[in-house]
């Protein structure tokens, strides 16, 4: 597991999406963009299968830049998943049991209080491709 031990980050200019994208290509790794407050402004590229996992104390809002996400979820009505194309949000409530899935190469935005990991505060056995982090500077 990595942790970012950084301070919040500020950024003295504009940042851009594309570029910063573009600046690394590893799965389901974070990097922060910027901070908001106590909040961290996440991008990722993922593919694939993330891990059920829950936040206990914090939402998790998501944003499609580019693919397509499924977030599988288990709520006290059952199972469902949803869809979120290129352009779409969704936030996952805290205490919700949650797992991401891109079928097809996608970026993600996440907007997430600073030090919250991706795996959340409970989780299934994390795979070798999904970084638990709580976000990595733009390099």
């Amino acid at each position: 597991m990595t942790q970012n031990a950084t301070s919040p980050i500020s950024p003295a200019s504009p940042v851009s999406l594309p570029s910063a994208l573009a600046s690394f290509t590893e799965q389901w790794s974070p990097r922060i963009v910027t901070s908001v407050n106590d909040y961290d402004v996440r991008i990722a590229k993922v593919e694939g299968d993330h891990v059920w996992h829950v936040h206990d104390h914090t939402d998790e809002f998501f944003l499609v830049l580019e693919g397509e996400l499924h977030i599988a979820l288990r709520e006290p009505a059952g199972e469902r998943t949803v869809v979120l194309s290129k352009g779409s949000v969704f936030t996952v409530p805290h205490g919700t049991e949650h797992k991401p899935y891109a079928p097809v190469p996608t970026a993600i935005l996440l907007f997430e209080p600073t030090g919250t990991l991706t795996v959340g505060d409970r989780h299934e056995d994390i795979p070798a491709h999904v970084d638990a982090t709580t976000g990595h500077a733009l390099g």
